[in-house]
């Protein structure tokens, strides 16, 4: 029974790890736009959470759904602002412009946060849980879990069921026509990224009430995020769940051997399924 509650405890904490990643993967699938301040950008949501916590007095659930926005505008002016000017056929530019960004974060951050750590309070969230049969499972984990398989639920219906999914998918496959058809890339674009802000603040919302956080940590949560995409399928939502999954479930059960394995463990699995299925589970062209 051991391993079956590690087991379970693994694909729950796959869906923190889906949502790390889908925000990234859906700026990748529509722009071909690498974001290697993506995971500064989710401890950046989380500090914006906090802050309205603690100025209104709200829940951070409640906290999110007002962040939410504003993140969507600040993606929408970071694309519009910067980003756009950095597309093109060479890769470098938005390496080297996100980068530079994610420096630029860390250091704001260090500077009007300091370095200590800092948490979302989950309120009774943090100790409730559901018995099923002989698993525990915690209801943190499973808005968590469930939030994720909401998240890319809803940006599936968007991409593939309504005339915004379309555009996105247009332009990804090919810019040029899709101007002509009437379709704005850069407007086209900037949306992307402010729905990808969107699931960014989800993502803050989980990583700030599961555990503690700090201006540093953002590359390290871009790694899990770059690891369930790469392992999913560049392209494929919900190639980055099934990503997600394996990084969580390979944590859980080296942390059992021993709790010194736990991150090694998901960067072995993250090899292994490299090692076997180069392009990943489920790769797609494109969105």
């Amino acid at each position: 029974m051991i391993w079956l509650d590690t087991l379970v405890q693994g694909v729950l904490l796959g869906g923190l790890y889906a949502l790390f990643a889908a925000g990234l993967s859906l700026v990748f699938g529509i722009m071909r736009l690498v974001n290697l301040a993506h995971g500064d950008l989710i401890v950046a949501a989380a500090y914006l959470i906090l802050v309205l916590v603690s100025l209104t007095g709200l829940h951070p659930i409640a906290a999110a759904l007002v962040a939410a926005p504003l993140m969507f505008a600040a993606g929408w002016l970071l694309q519009r602002g910067i980003l756009n000017r950095t597309l093109g056929e060479d890769i470098l530019p938005p390496l080297l412009v996100t980068f530079g960004l994610s420096v630029v974060i860390q250091n704001a951050l260090l500077e009007g946060f300091s370095a200590d750590s800092q948490r979302l309070p989950p309120g009774d969230l943090a100790t409730a849980s559901i018995a099923i049969g002989p698993v525990n499972l915690g209801v943190l984990s499973l808005l968590t879990f469930a939030s994720a398989v909401a998240v890319i639920l809803v940006l599936n219906f968007i991409l593939y069921r309504t005339a915004l999914g379309r555009a996105f998918r247009a332009t990804s496959d090919d810019p040029v026509t899709a101007r002509l058809m009437g379709i704005r890339p850069d407007n086209v674009f900037a949306l992307a990224t402010g729905l990808a802000m969107v699931v960014v603040t989800i993502a803050a919302l989980y990583l700030g009430m599961r555990a503690n956080f700090d201006p540093a940590i953002g590359p390290a949560r871009l790694i899990y995020a770059f690891e369930a995409v790469i392992i999913g399928g560049l392209g494929s939502l919900w190639g980055t769940l099934a990503g997600g999954i394996i990084i969580g479930v390979a944590q859980t059960l080296g942390a059992a051997i021993n709790p010194e394995w736990q991150i090694l463990a998901g960067h072995l699995a993250f090899l292994a399924v490299l090692a076997l299925r180069p392009r990943g589970l489920f790769p797609r062209g494109g969105m």
